[in-house]
């Protein structure tokens, strides 16, 4: 490709990037990270460098990240065993200070060091600092056919109760980006560990924000041919649990979604997060790289919209 014809590309995207950036100028979009996206030198990089470009053009990215990859090797290092149920990591206290540790004290500042060096003003926090996240011990009962409910003791893991929006919404108003540990605290001091996507989903409800995006290992949504499924709303989405389509990890993702777009949230996008730039691809090009997920009132909108 010569000179010219990549000056022209680069123009086309610049252009049809235009109406998006109109749209999300001054929003607030929650981007939760995690999975290859934090392995990956080079996505990490590319990571960093799109917050950056966010926050340059007047959007305001909240990050929450995760770190299960990295607790699991820090406990394999001190001997120390995991053990899971239901997809959930059993969080005695021994278990609970490594991972304060991890995402607080080790992956938090690698993540914010590596956006101050794209150019973004990045601030690390944890659910303790200023109580931005209040949580409560998770309950989790199992209920089996023709047997007694089981009461699963998970130890410190936990679920959110609240977020402090206005510590956010200030770092916000003096160009900071939040850089969000998923660990909370309940009223009595205590410390608890929480899913990311779940502590990513309430942060979204709680600010209103424009977008959450839960950056993945898998393309999306897939259908049971395992084809991308690029659009859905929220009735459409409830569906995807009882049909079969959604298994594993899929589910608590779609979970935290739906449970955003009930407080107020536009869209919800389950984004590849393996690929370069995902996040500029899904919020500023037409087609995206995931699944967007709409809110059932953002879907009458458009509908609406093409109907006049």
């Amino acid at each position: 490709m010569d000179c010219v014809e990549n000056a022209r590309l680069q123009s086309k995207v610049l252009i049809e990037s235009l109406p998006y950036l109109r749209q999300f100028h001054g929003e607030t979009v929650v981007i939760k990270y995690g999975g290859h996206a934090m392995k990956d030198e080079a996505l990490k990089k590319a990571f960093a460098l799109n917050v950056a470009l966010l926050k340059l053009v007047g959007i305001n990215p909240v990050i929450v990240h995760g770190g299960g990859p990295q607790i699991g090797k820090m406990l394999e290092q001190l001997n120390i065993q995991s053990h899971f149920r239901e997809g959930l990591r059993v969080t005695d206290d021994a278990t609970m200070d490594v991972v304060e540790m991890v995402l607080v004290g080790k992956v938090n500042k690698e993540i914010v060091n590596q956006m101050n060096l794209a150019g973004a003003k990045a601030v690390g926090l944890s659910g303790k600092d200023g109580v931005l996240i209040r949580a409560r011990k998770m309950e989790m009962v199992i209920s089996k056919e023709a047997q007694a409910p089981e009461i699963i003791d998970l130890g410190k893991v936990g679920e959110v109760m609240g977020v402090n929006t206005t510590l956010l919404r200030s770092l916000e108003r003096d160009g900071f980006v939040p850089v969000i540990a998923p660990v909370g605290v309940d009223e009595h001091g205590e410390t608890y560990n929480i899913n990311a996507d779940a502590v990513a989903g309430a942060v979204a409800a709680a600010l209103k924000a424009k977008r959450l995006l839960l950056l993945t290992d898998v393309a999306g949504i897939l259908d049971h041919d395992k084809k991308l499924i690029r659009s859905v709303n929220m009735r459409e989405a409830v569906n995807l649990f009882s049909d079969g389509t959604l298994t594993g990890g899929m589910i608590p993702k779609v979970k935290c979604c739906l449970e955003a777009l009930e407080e107020g949230v536009e869209k919800a996008m389950i984004i590849d997060g393996r690929t370069e730039n995902c996040i500029l691809l899904e919020l500023l090009t037409d087609k995206g790289v995931g699944t967007e997920i709409v809110s059932d009132r953002a879907a009458q909108a458009a509908c609406n919209c093409v109907l006049r």
